[in-house]
């Protein structure tokens, strides 16, 4: 998606501003200019301080082309987050996915107190004990969105897998202990809800079955990345941090298949168990959970798309 700044000229041509003025005004660098100039990316913090001189608002100045891509929410996701634009559909992606995906699995940070440990990196407005493990687990969340985010068109790997694991459960007091292995597959076995899982000893096997069978479909759509996060959950591979994993592949393979991606919200979390023990005989309950999901972040792209031109 590229940028353009032909409304920042036209203000400051109305406004009587020429671009030598505004770089002693504010100090700017040449290269700044330039950049400016050739409708080249320019920090946040410079497009702040022209928008602070102008008395006006980024979206007043700044304008994209979606271009040719395909990929046009990842598109958004990614230059919103190369800006550090804030509350943008990427700011809201990221509060609204880790809040859900955690509490489903048992946080009890609130959706504010995840925007604020997201806005201000602190911790301070909280007025009662946290536990730390869900604040770790909510700031490795937002890691692991950027990261899904950089890799979201790779083919879904055991690297990519594991990594998400990683991000996730690093720092957390599950990483202290020496039976769990943080970015690598379960030593014990475990249950998912009432049903038995894959034995740790066949769980590699039985992943790259999974991938290769999945990675095999020429055509992609939200039925197959439903089916394998259902697969995954029944394999469960890591100790623990399996739902977490699996919902930010599905965001991943929405995004990289052109899907409307979706976020699981913890107030359907019971639709959503009842979807994944069901699905063997009935697919339909956890397939329109996801689509219902889906419904909702499609209005908030189209909130954020208003602003595209």
């Amino acid at each position: 998606m590229a940028i353009s700044y032909k409304n920042l000229f036209a203000l400051m041509e109305r406004r009587g501003i020429t671009k030598t003025e505004l770089q002693k005004k504010l100090r700017l660098s040449s290269a700044t200019i330039a950049k400016l100039a050739k409708n080249e990316y320019i920090s946040m913090k410079v497009v702040e301080q022209i928008c602070d001189l102008l008395k006006c608002e980024v979206s007043e100045i700044i304008s994209f082309n979606r271009g040719l891509s395909k990929h046009l929410i990842l598109d958004m996701l990614l230059e919103e987050k190369k800006m550090q634009l804030k509350n943008g559909l990427y700011h809201q992606t990221q509060i609204k996915m880790a809040y859900n995906s955690n509490r489903i699995e048992g946080s009890q940070l609130t959706e504010d107190q995840t925007r604020y440990i997201y806005e201000t990196n602190t911790i301070d407005a909280f007025n009662e004990a946290a536990n730390v493990d869900d604040i770790v687990e909510t700031t490795n969340h937002f890691t692991c969105f950027n990261f899904m985010l950089d890799s979201a068109v790779d083919v879904l790997s055991e690297k990519i897998i594991k990594k998400y694991h990683e991000i996730l459960k690093s720092g957390t007091s599950d990483s202290r202990k020496d039976w769990f292995e943080v970015g690598d597959y379960k030593k014990k076995p475990n249950y998912v809800g009432d049903m038995k899982t894959t034995a740790p000893s066949q769980v590699q096997d039985e992943l790259a079955r999974l991938l290769y069978n999945y990675n095999s479909f020429e055509n992609i759509s939200i039925d197959e990345i439903v089916e394998f996060h259902w697969r995954l959950q029944r394999i469960h591979p890591f100790q623990d941090g399996n739902g977490r994993v699996g919902r930010m592949i599905m965001f991943k393979e929405c995004l990289k298949n052109n899907i409307i991606p979706f976020i699981i919200e913890d107030d359907k979390k019971l639709y959503y168990y009842r979807g994944l023990k069901e699905f063997e005989n009935e697919k339909g309950f956890l397939i329109d959970t996801c689509l219902a999901a889906q419904d909702i972040y499609k209005e908030l792209v189209s909130y954020f798309q208003d602003t595209i031109v």
